[in-house]
């Protein structure tokens, strides 16, 4: 019996911004989005920190370059991307405060969302 996909719902500019990425990214951010839409996790995938769970990021690395997305399986029929940017900043592996804000607004809007309260 075929598994049945959640659909994937981009918040914001994520589509556009993961379409503007290197082939090779997109296909790793891609696969990972695949697999949460069947339930499972890609190797890549870890939890952002201070999000709680089901938030979770990917980051893929392409020719000296640092490329992150993430997405959050909190809400149970569907997966949702809340950000998708490249990461600037070499001397730290943390996500920059702005990058962490804009995920916990999408975070909540996702909620609301599957919530009916959009």
């Amino acid at each position: 019996m075929p598994v049945k996909l959640k659909p994937v719902i981009w918040l914001g500019d994520t589509l556009r911004e993961l379409t503007s990425f290197p082939a090779r990214v997109q296909d790793e951010v891609g696969y990972a989005l695949f697999l949460a839409q069947r339930g499972d996790k890609h190797v890549a995938a870890k939890p952002l920190k201070g999000l709680g769970s089901g938030v979770l990021e990917v980051v893929s690395d392409h020719r000296g370059d640092t490329f992150r997305a993430v997405y959050t399986v909190r809400v149970v029929d569907r997966v949702f991307v809340l950000h998708v940017f490249q990461k600037k900043s070499k001397r730290d592996s943390a996500t920059p405060q702005p990058d962490i804000d804009l995920i916990k607004r999408r975070l909540k809007q996702a909620i609301a969302v599957s919530e009916g309260r959009d």
